[in-house]
């Protein structure tokens, strides 16, 4: 690394660990790259920074020590094997909706060309990511609100994908693919109306958050109107807050699922479940 950028790689870290950012060395060097262009790896074989880039990468630090998500100012997010551009009005995607990703792919590997409706989509992550695993497959991601919808356009196009702005709550929301789904997979709003957030979360839009005083205000119909889309055998998939676990099981067998189950995230916390429609 050049002693140019080994100096402000050191400087942005301090000021980053200042601000309370919890990875400051890595956010630090993500805002390098942006900078320059290049992967952190690369950052070891770069050129001494020019006035320019030294005045953007400090400016793009002052943004991250107020605490801007680190994706809103690079303008993308990295999720499963690809990027997603991001930025206000819609909500990032997290390492940990990759295990629905995952798992969805795993129990949907013996289906040539599956149908997929990917539910309060935001910026799309899941279907993007199963879009790009499944070229035969199609692909409808949904999502209600406006910016978030842009957002979602703008990351399927080009893709095996629609993007379709609808309430999938609303009983009559694609009423053409009712019972010729094979799986619908969500992370739907589901944290607890009163609930503390970090300073970045609250960056995302509430609408993508929050979802009434108990967290499942979506979840419910949700659950719901994935039944009715889905074929017999059809899985449904679904990303809940870590209290959620049995209520969301319970929800699910209720409704009409079958093999209902919540799935543990890598750091054992209760993070997703799964059911079936009967057949």
């Amino acid at each position: 690394m050049t002693d140019g950028w080994r100096s402000l790689l050191a400087q942005g870290a301090g000021l980053l660990a200042e601000a309370g950012v919890d990875s400051p060395r890595a956010d630090a060097e993500w805002l390098a790259c942006g900078v320059t262009g290049v992967s952190r790896g690369a950052l070891l074989l770069e050129d001494p920074p020019n006035d320019d880039m030294v005045s953007r990468y400090r400016r793009w630090l002052e943004r991250r020590a107020r605490r801007e998500p680190l994706q809103h100012i690079l303008g993308n997010a990295a999720f499963w094997r690809g990027e997603l551009a991001v930025g206000p009005g819609v909500f990032v995607p997290r390492p940990e909706t990759e295990l629905l990703v995952e798992w969805t792919l795993r129990n949907l590997s013996d289906i040539a060309a599956p149908l997929i409706v990917d539910a309060c989509a935001g910026s799309g992550a899941i279907g993007h990511a199963l879009a790009s695993e499944l070229p035969k497959a199609r692909i409808v991601s949904v999502e209600k609100h406006d910016r978030a919808y842009e957002w979602l356009r703008r990351n399927m196009s080009g893709l095996n994908a629609q993007a379709v702005q609808a309430d999938i709550t609303d009983p009559e929301s694609l009423g053409d693919l009712d019972g010729r789904c094979d799986a619908v997979v969500s992370n739907p709003p589901y944290v607890p109306q009163e609930t503390s957030v970090s300073v970045e979360a609250a960056a995302d839009p509430e609408s993508a958050l929050f979802a009434g005083r108990d967290g499942l205000g979506v979840i419910r119909p949700l659950v719901l109107r994935s039944l009715r889309l889905l074929k017999p055998g059809g899985i449904f998939v679904v990303e809940h807050d870590e209290t959620h676990s049995g209520q969301v099981v319970e929800l699910i067998l209720d409704a009409g699922f079958h093999n209902a189950h919540s799935h543990e995230d890598l750091a054992g916390r209760p993070r997703f479940a799964t059911a079936a429609k009967p057949m």
